[in-house]
């Protein structure tokens, strides 16, 4: 209600945002407002955390070494993200970074995660889309989501990600494990650029401040696995950039990533040609590693990362030679195969048994002699046994959590079974 030219006092206090359970399922402003305008009733425990707080220290914190599943094949075979950790979505616009973080919310669902979507300075539109998405699937009871849109003041936009962190921030403190997505951090960094213009602020390269690194590292420094004694409880970061015809080594992309425990890069050419999500294996990592992995799935998946590797190298090298050996054949063809085996429909996770199996059979050689085209079908049908008929495989894999001799024979036999009546097709007639 306050208009310009009237006379304003400043109580001392600190911004602040009311958090309690109530948020669950809930569309907020940054200021932990109803978004319909609508009164949150919030429970007794409510409190009020402030957007702006100093990161936990490092003898507060503990190394991150559980993982946090994504649901997605490529990321958790190859660029394994553990909860406590700070990982960037990086991409162009249009290449599915939105899509990566929206999976990942879903895939929490049972898994005892708090998840934060935090949208800065987004259509409304998709705003809506993406709740709609949440709430038809039943993870808006997990979800909390921070909304500012494009026609929100720049302000508004600059104090979502740290309100979201402050919210997160309260679950924390009850030991608790929380993901936040901040969807995206280039809206904010020009929203900051667009304040401190106008306060006449000194403007240093691409016009941003001097402290526009300050800014991210302040922000993403509160993401941490906290140890027993501080009540145990982590804050994973998903922050998402987007690049200008992939330049990864633009301004705010090279800080961001100095900041992060890894990057997730999207290529706009692998999102062309279909394979969705378009991760570039070669540019992503995770710097926490496999010691954020199931042991399973560091056994299993090892050598994924190998092949796909010397797949790229020997494809490139097979373009310009008409004749191969067999050797060099087969690499290609289970190359091939190997890559659109991690093609993934969206908003379709998989479960750990669902990851184990495919993978499973795709490095063990049991998909080399199948056609490419009847790929898609295989993956179904393959998924269908597992949840139908090899239930019990489910149970074995989520109880063991490691590669025994009952669960490698079960996948063997699921493998086998998989492939009745597929093998015989021959490659030359599409249509069979």
């Amino acid at each position: 209600l306050i208009k310009g030219g009237e006379q304003v006092v400043a109580t001392g206090e600190q911004l602040s945002v009311k958090v309690s359970d109530a948020l669950l399922g809930k569309v907020i402003t940054p200021l932990g407002e109803d978004i319909e305008g609508e009164k949150i009733k919030h429970s007794k425990n409510a409190k009020l955390m402030p957007v702006e707080k100093v990161a936990p220290g490092v003898l507060e914190r503990e190394p991150v070494n559980t993982p946090l599943q994504t649901g997605i094949l490529a990321i958790d075979a190859m660029i394994p993200i553990g909860r406590g950790q700070r990982e960037l979505i990086i991409g162009d616009r249009k290449t599915g970074k939105t899509s990566i973080a929206i999976d990942t919310i879903l895939n929490q669902k049972d898994q005892d995660v708090i998840c934060i979507y935090c949208a800065i300075g987004k259509k409304a539109s998709s705003i809506a889309q993406i709740v709609e998405l949440l709430k038809n699937r039943g993870a808006m009871d997990y979800t909390i989501v921070v909304s500012t849109t494009a026609s929100d003041n720049a302000a508004l936009q600059f104090i979502a990600p740290y309100s979201a962190t402050a919210i997160a921030e309260y679950f924390l403190e009850q030991g608790k494990d929380v993901l936040v997505i901040y969807d995206d951090l280039t809206i904010h960094a020009w929203a900051y650029r667009e304040i401190t213009l106008l306060f006449k602020r000194p403007a240093g390269r691409e016009a941003y401040p001097g402290d526009i690194f300050y800014l991210h590292s302040r922000l993403l420094e509160r993401a941490c696995k906290l140890n027993k004694e501080h009540g145990g409880g982590s804050i994973t970061a998903f922050p998402i950039i987007q690049t200008e015809a992939s330049d990864v080594s633009a301004y705010i992309p090279t800080n961001v990533i100095s900041i992060t425990d890894g990057q997730i890069y999207l290529d706009p050419n692998l999102f062309n040609a279909g394979i969705k999500p378009a991760i570039d294996v070669g540019l992503s990592v995770s710097r926490v590693g496999s010691a954020a992995q199931t042991k399973i799935m560091k056994q299993i998946a090892k050598q994924l990362r190998l092949e796909l590797a010397q797949y790229r190298e020997l494809a490139a090298f097979a373009q310009f030679s008409s004749e191969l050996d067999e050797s060099t054949q087969k690499r290609l063809e289970r190359g091939k195969r190997l890559t659109q085996l991690l093609v993934q429909p969206v908003n379709r996770p998989y479960s750990l048994a669902e990851e184990i199996v495919l993978l499973y059979a795709g490095l063990n050689g049991y998909i080399d002699d199948l056609p490419l085209l009847k790929l898609g079908t295989w993956k179904r049908r393959i998924l269908e046994l597992l949840n139908n008929e090899f239930k019990q495989l489910v149970d074995l894999i989520n109880k063991e959590k490691q590669l025994t001799d009952k669960i490698r024979e079960k996948l063997d036999e699921i493998s086998t079974k998989s492939l009745e009546g597929f093998v015989d097709i021959s490659n030359d007639n599409p249509d069979s």
